[in-house]
């Protein structure tokens, strides 16, 4: 990719949960949109400044990335998007299939699981809630097809893994972090992650700014207003200090990172 497309370019999750960093960005700028995942060798690629990626995937690649201040995917408890589905009970599952396109949540839903002794088996698949369910008794799935989900079948819901995180932890949960390559040009980065962090402050303080950004995820998704916004009270953009302590367990204790969260400045 050409260095002059590359410098204003920035990974977004092809989800509504970064929606407050990335609406109505400068025209100057080109947004690369694709699964948590994805972003992660995007980023290792160069594709992109920075990305926001699934905590897990900044762990295993600690000796290449660096992480950002103030700004990931966070939950303080109930997060609504990252799922377990099924017709039993989470310690009835014999099986359950894992999507392929986060890895912090399934590192998550592993975890979850041992505190509890519970050995289900696991299959990796496509995030497709009924193909998922016809191979095995669970399914996880995050993001945008956990809120569909979830709205079509609460009764399947079994599982909130933000909620259950608190419950262990007594911290919250960051299962996306920003992050950059540690060669990436540091002024670049600063103004990139400056871009974003104004957006942020917008919706937080401005009331208008905040409608805005539930009408620009309306035009994206079947849910509706009061979902919406209420979603928008469950995953947090902004990581404060308590966010950080919930992020270091996850990574020391989850991840078996023992430096922990490493950041550019």
């Amino acid at each position: 990719m050409k260095q002059s497309h590359w410098m204003k370019t920035m990974g977004r999750v092809a989800f509504l949960n970064c929606d407050p960093l990335f609406y109505n960005l400068d025209v100057d700028w080109n947004i690369l949109s694709a699964p948590p995942s994805w972003l992660t060798g995007h980023l290792l690629r160069k594709d992109c400044i920075l990305a926001p990626i699934p905590a897990a995937d900044y762990a295993q690649h600690s000796d290449e990335l660096v992480l950002l201040p103030d700004i990931g995917i966070c939950s303080r408890g109930e997060v609504g998007s990252v799922l377990v589905f099924g017709e039993k009970p989470l310690a009835e599952m014999s099986s359950i299939a894992l999507p392929t396109d986060s890895a912090t949540s399934v590192q998550l839903l592993k975890f979850l699981l041992e505190k509890r002794n519970l050995t289900p088996s696991f299959v990796s698949m496509g995030p497709d809630l009924k193909g998922m369910l016809e191979t095995c008794e669970g399914a996880l799935l995050i993001g945008d097809r956990a809120l569909e989900g979830a709205k079509n079948h609460p009764q399947m819901v079994q599982l909130d893994l933000g909620q259950d995180w608190l419950q262990f932890t007594q911290k919250p949960m960051v299962f996306g972090v920003f992050a950059t390559r540690k060669d990436t040009p540091i002024e670049m980065v600063r103004e990139a992650h400056g871009v974003l962090v104004q957006n942020l402050q917008r919706f937080e303080e401005i009331p208008e700014q905040r409608e805005k950004v539930i009408q620009w995820a309306l035009s994206r998704s079947h849910l509706n207003h009061e979902r919406l916004d209420r979603y928008f009270g469950e995953v947090f953009n902004r990581i404060d200090d308590i966010h950080l302590a919930g992020l270091n367990e996850f990574l020391v204790e989850a991840c078996k990172l023992e430096s922990g969260a490493q950041f550019a400045w």
